[in-house]
């Protein structure tokens, strides 16, 4: 493939090519990823410039080794935020191609800031098309807390009030959301992939493959004026003049360029993204009730490895954890792949195994396990790392760094700490005291049985969006000894409000490793809050368990 791409370069009068991961929907998970096929890297996020004599691939901190192992052959790795495109030698004036479907205007700015010529051209990848006959369902007020009908309100009244005729909502999470619709086009997220334009008088115009509504979803969306995909330009050929606004991180360039062939783009905010990240209490409750399913799956699976006796692998984790989650008859599928490293496969932060790296977990090896899943209705994402054998003094202490910053984050006063940027500097404190760090943000947003990173909420450096009630994000901090073992500790947590205070509460409820824990280290407040915590897992989950199961929890109550 590097081959073809750099005979397509040369016949084009081109000096590179861009590939990303993404369709043309901009899901983070796809059925289509023509990055994978390019460079062998499989992590969920990355991109790559191949010029006619260097390849680049693009990471983040939690992909760097990974990216290296997988690709470093071919490709040389280079690690973002730190180092972007522009910050290359030599780049001034190249002509690079890029396919306009898969890129917005806000991205290539970010990554070139006018430095080359860009040169839209599509590349053949030869894409084999889903089948996309699955239908599409909808989610009950019961489910989701608030009727489609109230949400378009919601949007209708913005348009209005910031003097916007039409919002073209790109992201199909956002739609999904609207619309109270699902569906099955993403491998781990229940997501039909779809776009729409809602017009300042609640006019829907809704953009999808018409196979995947049933008659009963038509009477649903009876208001709804169903559009086939790609007929963005015939749609509002038709509309009056007026002002749109766009998604800047989802809407194409080329589709871009079709709005603004007949309309003024004022603004490139989807205000969906705020009002959907803030849970109403039916979907906080569902979600709870989801977590709880998936905290009796995963302690039933941390018993069974505490008390396993037989060789075993990192695929049989996989299948073992799955195999309790498929206990539950709620549960769908995970929320995404599987990571289960053991040993020194632990220090790759998204790491996934495969035939040649499937190691054999021995005594003293320990464990990370980051797993979720898809519930009927709510979405999860926990990690725990776990010892099978004696745990080192050295590894102990980096173990309790790492729940010292996540216990930090949970019992923060959200009155003082009120966006992602101050929280974050909690959660690092107890590792930076000793010099040591972690190359990923702290936490991620999350959906209501949706995508299991959302935004615009996150803990992380950089993140300021102000955190209100309702909004879930997770609480993972970690330390990664790079070929030796890899620590994190992640519950996901919602803000809650008691007499007018915020607070964040645990939606996990999952045992934390008690033998990883040098309690010395906790102070009074540390330990109390682990009590108190094992406690409410206990009082959770006990009666979901058998009698073996029951004691060994009752064990890590101290």
């Amino acid at each position: 493939m590097i081959k073809d791409i750099k005979n397509f370069i040369n016949n084009n009068n081109l000096d590179g090519y861009l590939i990303p991961k993404n369709d043309k929907y901009f899901t983070e998970y796809s059925n289509t990823n023509n990055l994978v096929k390019v460079t062998n890297f499989s992590g969920s996020a990355g991109f790559s410039l191949i010029l006619k004599k260097i390849n680049y691939l693009f990471v983040d901190g939690r992909y760097t080794l990974q990216a290296k192992k997988q690709s470093g052959h071919n490709f040389k790795i280079l690690e973002i935020p730190y180092i972007w495109p522009k910050d290359l030698p030599n780049l001034e004036n190249l002509k690079i191609g890029f396919d306009p479907e898969l890129f917005t205007e806000k991205t290539l700015e970010k990554y070139f800031e006018g430095k080359v010529n860009l040169i839209p051209y599509r590349f053949n990848f030869r894409n084999i098309v889903k089948n996309k006959s699955k239908k599409i369902f909808i989610l009950s007020k019961f489910i989701a807390g608030e009727s489609s009908n109230s949400k378009i309100n919601k949007i209708k009244n913005y348009l209005i009030k910031n003097k916007i005729d039409y919002l073209y909502s790109s992201a199909g999470e956002n739609v999904n959301w609207l619309l109270n619709i699902r569906g099955g086009d993403l491998p781990n997220s229940p997501l039909v992939n779809c776009k729409l334009i809602i017009s300042k008088k609640g006019k829907i115009y809704l953009f999808i493959c018409k196979n995947k509504i049933s008659n009963f979803v038509k009477k649903n969306l009876k208001n709804v004026t169903i559009c086939k995909e790609n007929t963005l330009f015939q749609v509002i050929s038709v509309f009056k003049k007026g002002e749109f606004c766009i998604d800047g991180n989802t809407c194409s360039i080329f589709e871009k360029k079709i709005i603004n062939t007949k309309f003024k783009i004022i603004s490139e905010k989807d205000p969906i993204y705020d009002f959907k990240s803030v849970k109403n209490k039916i979907e906080i409750k569902n979600t709870l009730k989801a977590h709880i399913e998936d905290g009796v799956a995963m302690t039933k699976f941390l018993y069974w490895f505490k008390t396993n006796k037989s060789p075993i692998t990192e695929k049989d984790i996989e299948k073992r954890l799955e195999k309790f989650r498929k206990q539950s008859k709620n549960y769908l599928y995970p929320s995404f792949d599987t990571i289960a490293g053991s040993g020194p496969n632990g220090a790759i932060i998204h790491y996934k195994s495969n035939n040649e790296t499937n190691r054999k977990i021995k005594k003293k090896d320990i464990l990370l396990v980051d797993s979720g899943g898809q519930y009927k209705w709510g979405t999860t994402d926990v990690t725990r790392t776990i010892c099978s054998g004696k745990v080192n003094n050295k590894i102990k202490e980096n173990f309790t760094r790492v729940l010292k910053g996540h216990i930090a984050v949970t019992t923060c006063n959200l009155k003082n700490k009120f966006n992602g940027h101050m929280i974050d500097n909690l959660a690092r404190n107890s590792l930076n005291s000793v010099g040591l760090n972690y190359s990923h943000g702290t936490g991620h947003g999350v959906g209501f049985f949706l995508n299991v990173h959302e935004g615009p909420q996150a803990i992380s450096k950089n993140n300021k969006v102000k955190l209100k009630e309702g909004m879930i994000l997770s609480n993972e901090p970690g330390y990664y000894l790079t070929n030796n073992y890899g620590i994190r500790i992640e519950n996901l947590i919602y803000i809650d409000s008691d007499k007018k205070n915020l607070n964040f509460k645990n939606l996990t409820y999952v045992p934390i490793d008690t033998e990883m824990i040098n309690f010395k280290m906790l102070n009074i407040q540390e330990k109390n809050y682990l009590f108190d915590y094992h406690l409410n897992v206990y009082c959770k989950l006990s009666k979901y368990l058998d009698n073996p199961e029951k004691k060994w929890l009752v064990s890590l109550i101290k």
